[in-house]
């Protein structure tokens, strides 16, 4: 019987005919209900005509997680009055509740992803509803796409509605074609907002790491929430840790229940939490009950302001859920649980000054997620590079090519990017491409049981005190009796039918435990196999990684890494998860990445030749490489001339002096002088120092090479200018007392002569090279500098006075004139003189 009462109260149905409109005139459509107005119940129902009104339709609704699948299908049932299966169905991953008739199926996106890959035209489905697309989860995007391809190129009666609550309606309207945006008016009530922030600062989130600090005021703010409010609490938190921290210091709240809520509760504890309680109730949850849910009872909310976002270390093959902080968005969306039944209030663990520096919406998966298993999607539907889909951001091109390198490197793709029979089984799998691959091979090696429980344990985060040894976590699962021991365990049975339909047979496995489980983790993580090296790991992506003290990997040659996060302040990884095992399995798992090849460099002052077997980045094998090739052995020089600088060249002074002169040309003249800086001549070596180069193969080769013959091939000889080198920046000049005195290039704006003061007597003008007068350093008879100018006429003017007075009883025996403009110039003494 239905419960038309239930259904009259709910806002969404003033908007029930606008839907209709939209979707019989154009097709496509966006609806915006606030929370708890029905559009997750209500509007499937009416689409598929169970209401009594309108034609009869097949819906599928795709929720982004398990629980609000089977709540909002239970909760549709429950207002039919019927029980789920029977008109209302749901599918998420590991259970199915449809039945013959059922009109609207709640499914998961990942389930629909699936559904759309086998069956592209989606048959039999008339309307499907992408509910709370506002999360921007990656598979809800790509199935958004997906759908408006099938649309647009197959089905064009298939209706699509857009559905959330706070969303970029714009955004969908066009990425629908132009789809018409209808509002629903909300009825929820006022929530009045309280700032709780912490007495003292916080350390902000790193990685999966929250501030103890923050979890013990955020257990103080729930119990000052129960003491001054009444209701039900429901507390946001950004995992399950933290939930089981909080939930610690949850003990002394008497006949208060305190109920833990994430994606890996128990379905029991889920339901239990969706149903009204007989006490009064704490709820921890993530946020998974942001949206599609209403927790029962619920008057107060606490957040602690946190979400979990996964994130891509491309540099070092790293990808992992991350503490953020949480958007604008999602904090109304957790504030409006307090007012869905009765006026509420939120408590919100921040302070209202950071609440408008917080970003508007959560990042986009498609951003910030590692797209492997997006790639792997869209390569099966036709469109590698992801181009030809409808998307509200595109992937990010890096994403992308590192996606592709992982699905070639496991055959999941071909050269060009298309999918191969292999890459389709595995999106066919519902894992991620990797867990798929080794599931895949690991069944064909070990057998389908051992392969699936080891999967198993990759596919969902281990508890901690199941300790990082891999080997170790898979005996605690199998005889735990544990929540996760049970979770395990249903996966395991899904695991092991997706197994023996993918391989082709599954092998009877003869492996030991703990080899079986380095396999299996190998196959997965091939770029985290590590080798130990220098009290460290290295892994084959090149990232180095640290084992904790006292644990079971400490010490192996070897190891695979499942999991790792990167610790504060510290340039590499840290092992989370991990299996030892040996070279055989490493070489093996990562086959692809397995290549010998000749290395030349410049290491340690010399040329290196070595023929090196790698895994990736660990070296397995060198030998030395005595015939190397010419090319890379003439690299290695040039990195080296790069490295060491060209003092490794034979510079002799004529050398030294002839690349200053240039330098001074260079500054003063510009083309066709040559540049002779290190950054111009290295870009120039094939004109100036081949064929020496060519003919050596080490350092002591180098330094044979005559940098000055070389130099003077850079000269202009094409223009005829290279004839006037010594016209123009001579080495010596000739001074009035006959001497050739070698100017000084070192400073190219301005040369230096340096030369005895007598030796000038009767030159009225400085001297001069290429137009610029140069910096004369007036030496004494013992070689001292005792003036320096650039005027020389000026000097004998003024300055010489000076210098006569001081010097002349010092050196007697020199001449020391009182007009040396105009006498006599001289290298001797007064007695060399009268001779």
């Amino acid at each position: 019987m239905i419960r038309y009462d239930a259904l009259d109260s709910l806002p969404v149905r003033g908007a029930l005919p606008a839907l209709s409109a939209a979707l019989e005139g154009h097709g496509t459509a966006v609806l915006v209900a606030p929370p708890g107005t029905g559009k997750t119940t209500l509007v499937p129902l009416a689409l598929a005509g169970l209401l009594g009104e309108g034609p009869a339709r097949r819906v599928v609704v795709a929720e982004p997680r398990r629980i609000a699948a089977r709540a909002a299908a239970r909760r549709m049932a429950w207002l039919l009055g019927e029980k789920p299966g029977e008109s209302v169905g749901y599918t998420v991953r590991g259970e199915r509740v449809v039945g013959r008739h059922a009109r609207v199926e709640v499914v998961t996106t990942g389930v629909l992803l699936q559904r759309l890959q086998r069956d592209q035209e989606l048959s039999g489905v008339d309307v499907a509803v992408l509910d709370e697309c506002h999360e921007r989860h990656l598979d809800a995007d790509t199935v958004a796409a997906f759908l408006w391809d099938v649309r647009e190129t197959l089905r064009p009666e298939l209706r699509l509605v857009a559905a959330s609550a706070t969303t970029d309606a714009q955004g969908w309207a066009r990425l629908l074609g132009g789809a018409p945006v209808v509002e629903a008016q909300g009825a929820s009530y006022d929530v009045e907002v309280v700032w709780a922030p912490p007495a003292r600062p916080v350390r902000p989130p790193h990685g999966m790491r929250v501030d103890p600090v923050l979890l013990t005021h955020v257990a103080s703010v729930v119990r000052r929430a129960l003491a001054g409010h009444d209701g039900d609490v429901l507390c946001f938190l950004p995992g399950v840790g933290e939930i089981a921290r909080v939930a610690g210091q949850m003990g002394d709240l008497g006949d208060v229940d305190v109920l833990q809520v994430h994606g890996r509760a128990p379905a029991a504890v889920q339901d239990a939490v969706l149903a009204p309680g007989e006490r009064r109730r704490v709820v921890l949850a993530t946020s998974v009950a942001e949206s599609s849910l209403t927790v029962p009872g619920v008057r107060i909310v606490v957040d602690s302001g946190l979400a979990r976002e996964p994130r891509v270390d491309h540099a070092r093959g790293l990808s992992a859920l991350t503490t953020v902080r949480a958007s604008q968005a999602a904090g109304r969306q957790r504030a409006g649980r307090a007012g869905r039944e009765a006026p509420g209030v939120v408590y919100r663990c921040w302070a209202e000054a950071e609440d408008p520096r917080l970003p508007r919406f959560p990042a986009p998966e498609i951003k910030v997620a590692d797209l492997t298993a997006f790639a792997l999607q869209t390569a099966c539907w036709g469109d590698p590079e992801a181009s030809g889909l409808a998307l509200l951001d595109p992937p990010p091109g890096g994403a992308m090519a590192a996606a592709r390198e992982v699905l070639s490197a496991i055959g999941a793709v071909d050269s060009v990017g298309r999918a191969t029979e292999r890459g389709v089984r595995l999106a066919r799998s519902g894992l991620h491409p990797r867990l798929g691959r080794a599931l895949l091979d690991a069944a064909s090696l070990v057998g389908a049981d051992r392969a699936a429980e080891v999967v198993a344990l990759l596919s969902e985060e281990v508890p901690r005190e199941y300790g990082d040894d891999l080997a170790a976590c898979w005996r605690a699962a199998r005889r735990g009796g544990d929540a996760y021991a049970g979770r395990w365990r249903a996966e395991v049975r899904r695991l092991r039918a997706v197994a023996t339909e993918m391989s082709h047979p599954p092998a009877r496995g003869r492996e030991r435990d703990e080899g079986v489980v380095g396999l299996v983790a190998a196959l997965a993580f091939p770029e985290r196999l590590a080798r130990a090296d220098g009290g460290s790991y290295l892994m084959v992506s090149g990232t180095r990684a640290e084992v904790r003290e006292g644990t079971g990997l400490l010490g192996a040659p070897w190891i695979a890494v499942a999991a790792a996060d990167r610790p504060v302040g510290k340039g590499h990884a840290r092992v989370q998860l991990g299996a030892v095992v040996d070279e055989e399995v490493a070489r093996n798992a990562a086959g692809a990445l397995l290549e010998e090849r000749d290395e030349v460099h410049w290491a340690g002052g010399d040329v290196v030749a070595r023929r090196v077997e790698r895994l990736g980045a660990v070296e397995l094998g060198v030998r030395p490489l005595k015939d190397a090739d010419p090319a890379l052995v003439r690299d290695a020089l040039l990195d080296g001339l790069r490295q060491e600088g060209l003092r490794l060249l034979r510079w002799s002074a004529e050398a030294g002096v002839l690349r200053k002169r240039l330098a001074f040309l260079r500054m003063r003249l510009g083309d066709p002088w040559p540049d002779v800086s290190e950054e111009a001549l290295h870009a120039r070596v094939d004109e100036w120092l081949e064929p020496e180069l060519g003919r050596s193969r080490r350092r002591a080769d180098l330094a044979r090479i005559d940098a000055g013959e070389g130099l003077a091939r850079l000269l202009p000889w094409a223009s005829g200018e290279a004839v006037r080198l010594d016209e123009l920046a001579p080495e010596r000049i000739t001074v009035p007392s006959g001497s050739r005195i070698r100017i000084d290039y070192s400073n190219p704006e301005q040369p230096v002569l340096a030369v005895k003061l007598q030796e000038l007597f009767g030159l009225h003008e400085s001297p001069a090279v290429a137009g610029v007068p140069v910096l004369v350093h007036l030496l004494s008879p013992a070689g001292r500098p005792v003036a320096v100018t650039s005027d020389l006429a000026s000097f004998w003017r003024a300055g010489y006075k000076d210098v006569r007075a001081e010097l002349r009883g010092r050196y007697p025996k020199h001449p020391w004139p009182e007009d040396p403009a105009g006498a006599e110039p001289t290298r001797h003494t007064n007695a060399r003189l009268r001779r």
